[in-house]
């Protein structure tokens, strides 16, 4: 049995990170290759990420500019903050599970292949 789960609960919440964020998990892209894209946007204003990434041709572009305009939405609609005082203060892609599949090789054996996934995160703040 959980001691003290109240107090503990409590304590978390005293201690979250207060700063808008959005969150997009098991997004089927390499974390390096959404790293590339991350890697443009990280210390810009929101509008400027915004317009960075709608003219980015990486496969990971499109995803990153749902989570940004989905953690821009979570500053607006939950904290009431404005979204010209907005910028990226931290972005960043972490591995998430790997599929494991098996791709036929010559003389009858077979190489693995590793299909990654990834867990990309926005946190915004204010100017």
């Amino acid at each position: 049995m959980a001691t003290r789960s109240k107090e503990k609960s409590a304590a978390r919440k005293a201690n979250a990170d207060k700063r808008p964020q959005a969150h997009a998990k098991y997004i089927r892209i390499s974390p390096r290759k959404v790293k590339i894209v991350i890697d443009l946007i990280r210390g810009k204003s929101a509008e400027d990420a915004q317009a960075i990434l709608t003219y980015t041709p990486k496969a990971a572009a499109p995803v990153v500019l749902k989570v940004l305009n989905s953690a821009i939405a979570n500053a607006e609609n939950n904290q009431n903050l404005n979204r010209k005082d907005l910028y990226v203060a931290e972005v960043y892609a972490n591995p998430g599970p790997t599929l494991k599949r098996y791709v036929a090789r010559s003389r009858g054996s077979a190489s693995p292949m590793l299909k990654r996934t990834s867990h990309i995160s926005v946190v915004l703040d204010q100017k």
